[in-house]
């Protein structure tokens, strides 16, 4: 059973968040610092796009 979601936030917020976490992992140096920054941006918009799972209108169709 999957675990409840205690605040989720809004899509947009995330989205936005996201965003701006990949323009400043963009504009760091090549290295460990930047690894870390991209795995942060990845996260943030992967949380965006599970949202958009969990949240889809009835009689949507799917993704592709």
């Amino acid at each position: 059973m999957a675990r409840p979601i205690k605040n989720p936030r809004p899509k947009l917020d995330l989205e936005t968040e996201a965003l701006a976490a990949l323009e400043q992992a963009r504009a760091l140096a090549p290295g460990p610092e930047r690894i870390e920054a991209m795995k942060r941006a990845g996260v943030l918009r992967n949380a965006v796009d599970m949202q958009g799972l969990l949240f889809a209108k009835r009689g949507r169709p799917p993704k592709m």
